[in-house]
């Protein structure tokens, strides 16, 4: 139920969030390409639980490991696939009889009836974003050496603003900086500011959410389609796969509302032969296919539902009204290791976009 398909790349996510293990299989990548294992884990752990006082206490090595796909650390063009073993799994925490508010237990239940697991979310867990990471990972690199980079900051919490990344003018190292801190903003201080209010929730048994601000850099001009398969609806597909995500713009997004055509338009240029764009309103992205500018999306992000503070729900046999308070470990904001799954989403959508263009990959 978590299939994703698109023209070339074809992701399937498996597990639970205290089953054995979680994995994906990514089917359709270009065969002969080198995988950086050691990056890849590295880039995984900025995603895993338990490192930081943001985060929740549960504690997941996620060391992957890969079952098919490679031959002597190449792609191979068979699919694919990932395992990653849940090792602090305590699905006890979740024996509760009513439905949790804010989560998808009471929908998991109507579309699932008495099968469905909940424990932790179950296949609706944040948890599935390990998985996801891993992919978008592979597919970052393959990217790198295409000359795309991708990068992601969060861009607010709770009234607290970091600066935004240059619509324009962006350098690959103003990109790629937040995701070198523990912490991923391009103001530390702002960032010292974010963590000040997610230690205020957490003390007082409550959760923040915000906004990310994610980016990809050198992608060509003329990737994507009009209408059904543009590059907005690939991306956005994709990025609310992810829990929490409420809300995605491009550019100026809602902005845009407010602006007359003439200052909402991007005048283009010539520069040594090069189209450019004077502004970047648009975001990258005009009728649905890339422009070659900096491709800029937004998403907005729910605070973490699990609250220790009580809650108006129902018995999961919908007989009587109550009062919850939800049990387990959880993350007073998720935006910070939510930043790794926004690039991972936004690689996923930019490389297929890329294969399909060029008629790369088995096709398989």
């Amino acid at each position: 139920m978590s299939s994703i398909l698109f023209s070339r790349l074809r992701l399937s996510i498996f597990g639970q969030s205290h089953s054995e293990g979680i994995g994906a299989v990514l089917d359709g990548l270009p065969p002969g390409e080198a995988l950086d294992l050691e990056a890849l884990q590295r880039f995984l752990e900025r995603r895993a639980p338990g490192r930081w006082e943001w985060s929740t206490d549960r504690r997941e090595p996620d060391i992957f490991e890969i079952l098919s796909g490679l031959k002597a650390g190449r792609t191979c063009g068979a699919p694919l696939a990932v395992l990653i073993r849940n090792k602090d799994a305590r699905p006890a925490d979740y024996e509760g009889k009513a439905f949790r508010p804010g989560h998808g237990d009471y929908t998991a239940g109507m579309r699932y009836g008495d099968s469905a697991d909940l424990s932790g979310g179950g296949h609706l867990s944040g948890r599935l974003t390990a998985p996801l990471c891993l992919a978008g990972g592979i597919c970052l690199q393959i990217l790198a050496r295409r000359g795309v980079r991708v990068g992601a900051h969060i861009l607010s919490i709770e009234g607290i603003w970091d600066e935004s990344y240059d619509p324009v003018n962006l350098t690959e190292e103003e990109l790629l900086l937040p995701g070198t801190r523990p912490f991923p903003v391009l103001r530390e201080g702002q960032g010292e500011a974010m963590v000040q209010r997610i230690r205020r929730a957490r003390a007082a048994g409550d959760s923040v959410g915000g906004l990310l601000e994610c980016c990809a850099l050198g992608v060509p001009a003329g990737l994507g389609d009009p209408m059904f398969d543009g590059m907005e609806n690939r991306i956005a597909r994709l990025a609310f796969a992810v829990p929490g995500v409420k809300g995605v713009e491009f550019g100026a997004g809602f902005s845009l509302a407010k602006m007359r055509g003439s200052a909402a338009n991007d005048p283009f240029l010539l520069r040594e032969g090069r189209v450019i764009c004077e502004s970047n309103h648009a975001g990258g992205i005009l009728g649905g296919i890339t422009t070659g500018m900096p491709l800029i999306l937004r998403a907005a992000i729910k605070p973490t539902p699990s609250v220790a503070l009580p809650q108006r729900s129902v018995s999961a046999d919908l007989s009587r009204e109550l009062s919850i308070k939800t049990k387990g470990r959880h993350d007073p904001c998720i935006l910070p290791r939510a930043v790794p799954v926004l690039e991972a989403v936004l690689a996923l959508a930019v490389l297929d976009a890329m294969m399909e263009k060029w008629g790369e990959g088995n096709g398989t």
